[in-house]
């Protein structure tokens, strides 16, 4: 054999040692690089409640994490869902931190004219929105329903302070003037804000009604109406209809309105077409049912609260020769959405809050060649305590108008782009948050555009606590079993009285973000997303709820 045969047989000898060697060592490799890292018990309960027929189909993001921001838990972290009423929670961080706690908002009557003779003018009388959210007979301070008076079975609730009370008590301070006669119109001015009533991408569905309320600088009872329908006293009968509060603006088309035979339940329906001031109350109500009660929007708040004032003012044997009108300001910013809300702001304060923005046209000293005469105001509550209305009750328009006055305090502008370019300024610049992990187009969450990350709305949670307001926020959240939007959930679980954390539902789409004190004695953060789930069906809030307990039992 010569030296080239002995070395092939060599080479063919332990070949086959090195082939399964070589094998051996890939195969070793291979299954440590497949095999999945070893879950933990928690995200093996989530996942399992996740796979749940119900809920499987529904597109999931969670981020868990300590109060320091370490990790515990995540799905689909940076993906973007719709966050719905979580929104909330980034504008009111937002207006708290520009604002702070006790900012107020002074909404004034005054006259735009000369006094031809004593309690004469030749002019109008306007009044000047400045932002206030509460021009309401909502109560405030936000009560526990647990702190809130029983209702007796069989009795009516007690009524509540009038709707307009804050406007009545103006027309009070007018009358004491002693203005006889006013010729010339009433005026609602708004202008503080640009006439921008609906962000981009609010549904047209939701203009009818009280949660879909416009957006205006001057505000009166939520911009909304309580409409109730109530069935006649036999079927066939004509059925009722009560607006509350009376004031000349709506008309009611009942003509196709009727009493329905007992037990046929509730079919009434309501809509109003674009700009229109006619509602179209049609359907049937059953005769032993129950008034239908429903909360209505108004289309033009600033022209309704003019129309109100000037009715009081009347009332109050004031002479009124002109007609009661809005004033608005047209929006004359061009650029895009994304455009716009995405310049940065390079001489933003974070040391220092800014005052509410004073509406231009209510000079008090300095008015130029104007003559104005500061005949009445009303001072809103802290806003802190607005706040607390608005996340516990998810209130939209209130939120709507945190994110417009941020904007005109520090832009002097509230228009919506603006109060978008603070809260990107804040949570950017401020909280430390991935610019990609969010996009806001309104204040509220209303808009199908808005769009944020698990882990975006968990670094807010986070951040929020390093904060000297942050007890005053948090104090905002809804409490589980306890108050707010978490009223009726959590409340038979060892979780009551231990979850603090905003809601959002938004077609099919649904949020849950905030604090849990586990039983281990920690708190921890969370925020659960989800979106895509089927309509009509509330397993994904049974799921999330899950989820939420199966967070508090292992941390």
């Amino acid at each position: 054999m010569n030296r080239t045969s002995c070395v092939a047989a060599l080479l063919l000898a332990y070949t086959p040692i090195c082939v399964a060697q070589k094998h051996s060592l890939r195969t070793e490799t291979a299954l440590k690089a497949d095999a999945p890292e070893k879950k933990s018990k928690l995200a093996a309960e989530i996942e399992t409640v996740l796979a749940e027929p119900a809920v499987a189909r529904a597109h999931w993001g969670i981020k868990v994490t300590e109060m320091d921001g370490k990790p515990i838990y995540s799905l689909n972290e940076g993906q973007l869902f719709q966050p719905a009423s979580n929104t909330k929670m980034f504008t009111t961080a937002t207006a708290l931190a520009v604002l702070g706690s006790q900012a107020t908002f002074t909404t004034r009557v005054v006259t735009r004219g000369t006094f031809s003779s004593p309690g004469k003018l030749a002019g109008d009388v306007v009044l000047v929105g400045a932002g206030d959210a509460n021009l309401s007979g909502r109560q405030i301070p936000y009560v526990s329903p647990a702190l809130r008076p029983k209702v007796v079975p069989g009795q009516e609730p007690p009524l509540g302070p009038p709707a307009l009370r804050y406007l009545e008590d103006m027309a009070d301070q007018v009358a004491k003037t002693g203005l006889k006669v006013i010729n010339g119109d009433v005026v609602g001015d708004d202008t503080l804000y640009p006439w921008e009533p609906y962000p981009q991408d609010w549904s047209i569905d939701d203009a009818v009604w009280g949660y879909g309320a416009p957006v205006s600088a001057l505000t009166i009872s939520d911009n909304q109406l309580k409409l109730t329908v109530a069935p006649g006293t036999a079927p066939g009968a004509p059925a009722s209809v009560m607006i509350d509060p009376i004031a000349p603006y709506y008309t009611a088309d009942t003509t196709a309105l009727t009493t329905g035979p007992a037990r046929s339940g509730d079919h009434v329906q309501i809509d109003r077409a674009t700009g229109s001031k006619v509602l179209r109350i049609y359907g049937s109500i059953a005769v032993d049912a129950r008034p239908d009660e429903e909360e209505i929007a108004i289309h033009d708040p600033a022209e309704y609260a003019a129309a109100a004032l000037k009715a009081m003012l009347e009332s109050r044997g004031i002479l009124v020769t002109g007609v009661a009108r809005a004033k608005h300001r047209v929006a004359t910013d061009a650029r895009g959405f994304l455009l716009a809300s995405h310049e940065p702001i390079p001489a933003m304060e974070w040391t220092r809050t800014y005052a509410p923005a004073t509406p231009a046209t209510a000079c008090i000293n300095d008015c130029g060649s104007r003559t104005e005469t500061v005949l009445a105001q009303h001072v809103s509550p802290p806003l802190i305590e607005d706040m607390v209305v608005t996340n516990k009750v998810s209130q939209n328009l209130h939120a709507e108008m945190f994110l417009h006055n941020a904007g005109a305090a520090v832009l002097n502008d509230g228009s919506t782009v603006n109060g978008a370019r603070v809260v990107r300024a804040f949570l950017t610049s401020r909280a430390g948050i991935d610019p990609d992990d969010f996009v806001f187009f309104d204040g509220s969450g209303l808009s199908g555009h808005d769009l944020v990350a698990p882990r975006a709305t968990a670094r807010l949670l986070q951040f929020v606590t390093t904060q000297p307001w942050f007890a005053g926020w948090k104090r905002t959240l809804p409490i589980g079993g306890e108050d707010g939007s978490l009223v009726e959930r959590f409340g038979a679980t060892s979780l009551k009285d231990r979850v603090f954390a905003k809601t959002g539902t938004l077609g099919e789409a649904r949020a849950l973000s905030g604090y849990i004190e586990c039983a281990s004695g920690k708190t921890v953060i969370f925020s659960i997303m989800d979106s895509a789930h089927t309509p009509g069906s509330s397993a994904d809030r049974i799921a999330m709820d899950k989820i939420v307990g199966l967070i508090g039992a292992a941390e």
